[in-house]
């Protein structure tokens, strides 16, 4: 059963249980109501005789006066008046019905004769007219000796409550069909943002990543289309940075591996003899393999990283000697390309607990892309000093810089801003990580055509 079947079919036994509850209600309110007040109208009408009788013939014989009584009694009331003496005989009826009938089968009038108001509903035995009796017991010198009864037909009561009670009906129908109606409105304008989900899902597990959903209303679900929108078209760019970084690394490999196959081949042919020749190749063949090295360990560091299988192990790192060394380590390469590399650290700059190989690898990856954007006579510079808690390393170049478009951009794996430039495209991204591995933060800020400062910061314990 569909998702619309369901809410409507809840919905709609909701409503038709909400709606016979008050229908209920509202029909026993009713008769209640209307047969209530017959009964207070009557049994007012019945303690006024009675009192009257008590105040004004209490002295004289019920029977001698009953007609006068009845006479009094009928002229201020619709109903139909009846006396009755103490053992339960008519003695007079509005109506005109014969005397000497015996009463005493009605509840009502049993009541009235021991000294208590009584009622009574039924059917009158003549008419079968339903009727509603009220008596009231007749006292004189404080003995009973006799009642006053009052009756009414009950059919135009009947008849309004049954109107009443269609009415109610009706209305609950008409109540029913609406809501009915509001909740397939309601179900269907849901289940129609779900199915443009859905078939927007299934294109995406089909490859289509280029399909939008529609997001028809600010809800939850017009919220879940924008998330799946967004994840659409974060995957389409994590798709299109792969097939870049497929053929970037596929050049990449494709041109060592080419210097590396040249230079044997041409080392094979060349005589032992041609020694320049021969140690030329060897260093070119060396510095390749090197390279390739280089890629590889990116991308198994990348690996490891990326399904967190990568170790970090802390020592304590004299942070002075690590920097310095790098520095002496790079110098060579960059006099080589014309670039000033200047190292300024703190002085006293505190002993951390690090893994000094990673801390290591970001830095010579830091450096390694200002020496690939700066231009010669450029200047790099590696500082170092504390703040409260931790230590900010940064490493500054007045190279090409980053255009703000890609700033963003360039953490993620496999991003390369300059399409040209030489790399995997997962230097950033590798460092970023064993930073957060260190629990520190890597920072980037480049103005383009003036250079590039990126920090990061290690704790200090």
């Amino acid at each position: 059963m569909g998702i619309q079947k369901r809410l409507v079919g809840s919905y709609f036994v909701v409503i038709c249980l909400t709606v016979l509850i008050l229908e209920i209600i509202l029909n026993v309110s009713v008769r209640y109501y209307y047969f209530h007040n017959i009964e207070e109208t009557l049994m007012n009408q019945a303690e006024l005789s009675a009192s009257f009788f008590q105040q004004y013939f209490g002295d004289q014989d019920l029977e001698e006066q009953s007609d006068r009584l009845l006479k009094g009694f009928a002229s201020h009331s619709d109903a139909q008046v009846q006396i009755i003496n103490v053992e339960g005989r008519l003695l007079q009826d509005s109506n005109g019905l014969q005397g000497d009938l015996t009463m005493t089968e009605y509840i009502d009038v049993q009541a009235a004769i021991k000294g208590q108001p009584g009622s009574w509903k039924g059917a009158d035995p003549n008419t079968e007219e339903a009727i509603y009796a009220v008596s009231y017991p007749l006292q004189a010198n404080g003995n009973i000796v006799g009642g006053v009864r009052f009756i009414t037909s009950l059919t135009e009561t009947i008849h309004t409550v049954k109107q009443i009670t269609v009415l109610l009906i009706g209305v609950g129908i008409i109540v029913i069909g609406i809501v009915t109606l509001l909740g397939l409105l309601l179900s269907w304008t849901i289940t129609r943002s779900i199915k443009d989900l859905k078939q927007a899902a299934d294109q995406m597990t089909e490859g289509d990543f280029s399909i939008r959903v529609h997001k028809r209303y600010q809800d939850e679900l017009g919220s879940l289309a924008d998330t799946l929108n967004m994840m659409a078209s974060r995957i389409s760019k994590s798709e299109q940075l792969k097939n870049d970084f497929i053929a970037s690394v596929s050049h990449e490999l494709r041109t060592p591996l080419t210097s590396i196959k040249g230079w044997a081949i041409t080392l094979k042919a060349s005589e032992v003899s041609n020694q320049p020749l021969f140690y030329d190749g060897l260093d070119i063949i060396e510095s390749e393999s090197d390279r390739l090295t280089h890629m590889v360990d990116e991308l198994l560091d990348f690996s490891k990283l990326d399904n967190g299988r990568i170790a970090v192990h802390f020592t304590s790192v004299d942070l002075t000697e690590l920097l310095q060394h790098i520095g002496r380590q790079l110098t060579p390469r960059a006099t080589r390309q014309g670039i000033s590399l200047d190292v300024k650290i703190e002085e006293h700059l505190p002993v951390i607990q690090a893994d000094e190989n990673r801390v290591k690898q970001v830095m010579i990856n830091l450096i390694e892309n200002s020496l690939k954007f700066t231009g010669s006579s450029g200047r790099i510079f590696i500082t170092a000093h504390t703040v409260p808690g931790k230590v900010v390393i940064s490493v500054e170049d007045t190279g090409s810089g980053i255009a703000e478009t890609d700033l963003e951009n360039v953490r993620q794996k496999f991003y390369k801003g300059d399409q040209q430039a030489s790399g995997s495209g997962l230097g950033l991204s590798i460092s970023e990580q064993i930073i957060k591995l260190h629990h520190g933060e890597l920072r980037i800020s480049s103005t383009l055509g003036k250079g590039t400062i990126v920090q990061f910061d290690l704790p200090i314990e």
